[in-house]
């Protein structure tokens, strides 16, 4: 088909110049190009609200062939930007690696971690010398392990029983504990907090090689109490104190609490809060996943910034994937900002889900 355009005699030959540059041009779009400008491209799918607006991208990350995703628990990302995901394994997965290895860009590196199948939560990253390791919280076998980034196991413990420490207070077995997610004390400690959300509701303090320190925190609901301390953080943002303070996802409460790092409680955050289940800091904001559906920011005075894709009330955790809602949540679990100043959402549902949000210039 020829571009030239028969154009009346007499006619403007600018008008006959501009006729042919634009039809030209037109056929040398690509045709989805095309039918976007004919049909209306789609408007890409936002969240959040001024300058915490994001682009929406839903399952972003994906297991390769041979793996399925199940409860999609924990992130983490290291100083190289790769990005590990932790999962239970779904039932229908030819392999049962529950670490899967992605680089910054979501492309599939590698995967391992068997031992992890139908447990792996908790996952962080930490830098201890020149070397990074892994933290792993297993909550089906009730342990806290260490590994070094390829998943060579360097330590892995279980409850501090209180018979081999000496006390009565904290578990008489180990079917008493069940740790949920690990937070570091600042550089140079080598301390490791541990939420033990799934087990007698204690936050522990452990030292680098999995020994027992201490004990911060017990079950209740009054100041200095948790239930389901699901996720911890150490806030250096000064938002309550100074130095740093250890921020503990007091979920069954509805809750942030804050600790100093020998336990001493702080205060409460309560607004915007409905199950905090983690948190990650970038500058002075804090980011909380909150298993009612919903991502929430917080400034350094721990005002509510935004909501990010806020679906609550939800009973989608087991529908199929067609059914779940563009832009909206069902159950965040954990959520990290990447190197780039995106966030990366893991939701607990049992198909699992990877979401990347991307700020958007306003």
């Amino acid at each position: 088909m020829s571009h030239q355009q028969r154009v009346p005699a007499g006619s403007d030959p600018s008008r006959r110049l501009f006729v042919r540059t634009a039809v030209g041009a037109m056929a040398a779009m690509p045709l989805a190009a095309l039918l976007g400008q004919q049909a209306g491209a789609a408007e890409p799918l936002l969240t959040g609200s001024g300058d915490q607006t994001y682009r929406v991208e839903h399952d972003w990350l994906k297991p390769p062939a041979g793996l399925a995703w199940g409860d999609t628990h924990g992130l983490a990302q290291d100083s190289a930007g790769r990005i590990y995901v932790s999962h239970t394994v779904h039932a229908s997965s030819e392999k049962k690696d529950a670490i899967l290895v992605f680089d910054r860009d979501g492309k599939f590196i590698a995967s391992w971690g068997d031992r992890f199948a139908g447990g792996g939560h908790g996952l962080d990253v930490r830098k201890e010398g020149a070397e990074e390791f892994l933290y792993h919280c297993d909550v089906n076998r009730r342990r806290l392990a260490k590994t070094k980034l390829d998943g060579t196991l360097v330590w892995e413990v279980g409850a501090p029983v209180a018979a081999k420490l000496g006390q009565t207070n904290c578990y008489a077995n180990e079917n008493d504990w069940n740790p949920t997610n690990v937070a570091f004390a600042p550089a140079g400690d080598g301390d490791v907090f541990v939420g033990d959300g799934y087990g007698k509701s204690f936050v522990h303090r452990f030292n680098k090689d999995g020994e027992w320190k201490s004990t911060l925190a017990g079950p209740g609901a009054d100041k200095g109490q948790v239930s389901c301390p699901h996720g911890l953080w150490l806030d250096e943002r000064g938002s309550v104190a100074k130095e740093p303070v250890l921020a503990v996802a007091d979920r069954a409460n509805r809750r942030i609490q804050h600790f100093s790092l020998d336990g001493k409680h702080l205060g409460f955050v309560t607004a915007g809060m409905r199950q905090p289940c983690h948190f990650k800091t970038r500058g002075d904001l804090l980011l909380v996943p909150d298993l009612s559906s919903v991502v929430t920011i917080l400034d350094k005075s721990n005002a509510v910034v935004t909501h990010l894709g806020d679906g609550d009330p939800t009973n989608l955790r087991d529908a199929p994937r067609e059914k779940f809602i563009p832009g909206k949540f069902v159950h965040p679990h954990t959520a990290i900002w990447l190197d780039d100043g995106s966030i990366l959402v893991a939701e607990w549902v049992p198909i699992g889900r990877i979401t990347r949000l991307v700020r958007t210039k306003r």
